[in-house]
């Protein structure tokens, strides 16, 4: 069964605890860069550092309560994850997680 969530971002975070290869910078300026805390970067300078499969910037527990603590300033590609997308539902499910139910639609 689908779950129902008012704010799903935080009460899951799954995308972000999800692959140690994500997120990486892509369309990013080197001032957008420059926000970002030298040591919440990979270093190779490609993406964000990861401690396992869970991005540094990530706070809290994965289908509890997380938040980014770099939410203002988080990649572009962090910007771009939608809740309830495909990427969504397979994080969702690798970390155990029911697939969303937003706006009274089921997430595939």
């Amino acid at each position: 069964m689908a779950q129902a969530v008012s704010d799903p971002c935080q009460t899951c975070g799954a995308c972000c605890a999800h692959s140690a290869d994500w997120p990486r910078f892509s369309l990013e300026s080197d001032e957008a860069l420059s926000r970002i805390p030298a040591a919440l970067i990979d270093a190779a300078g490609s993406g964000m550092r990861c401690v396992g499969d869970r991005c540094a910037a990530l706070s809290g527990k994965v289908g509890v309560a997380t938040a980014c603590t770099i939410y203002a300033v988080r990649p572009d590609v962090c910007r771009a994850c939608a809740p309830g997308d495909a990427e969504c539902a397979i994080a969702r499910r690798g970390a155990g997680l029911a697939p969303l139910t937003l706006a009274g639609l089921a997430a595939p």
